[in-house]
């Protein structure tokens, strides 16, 4: 899928003794200085698996247990022991190579469309706040309905990945490339709204059928769905008091990025909250 960077403005010299305004060349800047945020992103998650991977952790297939160690999920872990810092530090831990690359294309393809319209700021807080999101109704899900071992003993699954958070930032993006106040033509805006639409949909159903065959075959790879529906609502949500800062003042941009956030946060803690008084089930 493919990312808009919207082009600069020329920039003009005051007149001088009524003359045309000579124009002034900018160099384009490289993609990195505009979406600072998208790389940082990448980069933590890149760092964090070469780190796992020089400590002897398995390229291609982690064990629970060395995900657990790098700071993965689990309903147990973070209701039982009070472990609730995994719920951030799960999405920048990747269940091997072919996971981080599938996750890091999309959040860098997301990231770039993403950041020309709500900022540096707006991309952190949403892949934060929407990750957490995600990673808080999985554990929820594990823990009301959790799954058995051979023994008939209630197992917690690991979650790890930023599939939640990806899921996040095309939730915003399907609100906000809804507005008229890009300066971009309208049949363009409705493509990329389609593509994003599309990648939202397909991945969802691809992750549904693929756990629900594992689940059939009984064995195979088990997708956390909830994370994704987790981290899409709450994108959705996060968008829902933006505007895009592209043709909007930029200090109503920032009051509402602040209110998207505070509203978020505090949900986040309520569920929280709530999460933590609910008996274990099973």
């Amino acid at each position: 899928m493919g990312s808009y960077q919207p082009v600069p403005e020329p920039q003009y010299l005051p007149p001088e003794n009524g003359s045309i305004p000579p124009q002034q060349v900018r160099r384009p800047r490289p993609s990195w200085a505009t979406a600072p945020a998208t790389y940082l992103l990448v980069g933590i998650n890149c760092m964090v698996f070469v780190a796992m991977v020089l400590s002897g952790v398995s390229i291609g297939a982690p064990t629970t247990q060395q995900l657990m160690h790098w700071g993965a999920d689990n309903a147990g872990n973070v209701l039982i022991l009070g472990e609730w810092w995994r719920i951030v530090t799960a999405m920048f831990v990747h269940v091997g190579i072919l996971h981080l690359a599938t996750n890091m294309w999309c959040l860098w393809n997301l990231g770039l469309l993403a950041e020309p319209l709500m900022g540096s700021a707006g991309v952190l807080a949403v892949y934060i706040l929407t990750g957490a999101a995600g990673n808080l109704l999985s554990t929820c899900m594990n823990w009301i309905r959790p799954m058995s071992d051979v023994a008939g003993n209630i197992a917690f699954p690991a979650g790890a990945g930023a599939s939640g958070a990806v899921f996040g930032i095309a939730g915003v993006l399907i609100v906000l490339l809804k507005s008229n106040r890009l300066p971009v033509p309208p049949f363009e805006l409705k493509r990329l709204r389609k593509s994003v639409i599309y990648f939202a949909a397909l991945n969802l159903v691809l992750g549904l059928s693929i756990s629900a065959g594992t689940r059939f075959i009984g064995s195979g790879i088990l997708i956390d769905n909830m994370a994704h529906v987790g981290g899409f609502s709450c994108g959705l949500l996060f968008a829902m008091p933006m505007v895009p800062r592209l043709g909007s003042p930029r200090d109503l941009f920032q009051r509402r990025l602040r209110f998207a956030v505070g509203m978020i946060v505090c949900i986040l803690v309520l569920f929280s909250f709530y999460l933590a008084h609910v008996p274990p089930q099973g």
